[in-house]
């Protein structure tokens, strides 16, 4: 299993950040990173997701997992081919004060192909990652 983690400190109320985070039909404005996002926010819904992967884009279709207010969303990516490579993706809202959140931003992948997508793909998404921490922060203490 491998697994990227970024984090960033966010000064606004996490009601803010968790808003802007799940509002999808705005992502375009704001994210550099995830271009789209289609679907609903609950628990067990099916997304459409458009990811900016280097100089191209990447369409899957997760699940939402976790779907808590204020906190967390969570989705479950996979290959059509169970067991090759699934990437579990995470957006969490630690509130630090009022004003402040720490905003963590995560994915674990595993599956066959994990340390080769991993090798591949890492770096670059390592750097989608922080765009779009920095975007999220940007927009967020407007």
């Amino acid at each position: 299993m491998k697994k990227l983690e970024t984090e960033i400190i966010i000064n606004a109320p996490a009601e803010k950040v968790w808003s802007i985070l799940t509002d999808f039909g705005k992502f375009s404005e704001w994210n550099p990173f995830i271009l789209s996002i289609e679907g609903k926010k609950e628990v067990g819904a099916q997304l459409k997701v458009v990811l900016k992967n280097g100089k191209g884009t990447s369409v899957f279709a997760p699940k939402v997992l976790v779907s808590e207010q204020n906190r967390t969303f969570e989705w479950l990516g996979s290959l059509p081919v169970p067991g090759l490579f699934n990437g579990q993706h995470k957006f969490h809202i630690e509130t630090i004060s009022d004003n402040q959140v720490k905003f963590i931003h995560n994915e674990q992948f595993s599956g066959l192909l994990a340390g080769l997508l991993m090798k591949m793909i890492g770096e670059e998404t390592r750097k989608g990652f922080i765009a779009m921490n920095d975007a999220l922060k940007k927009r967020a203490e407007q």
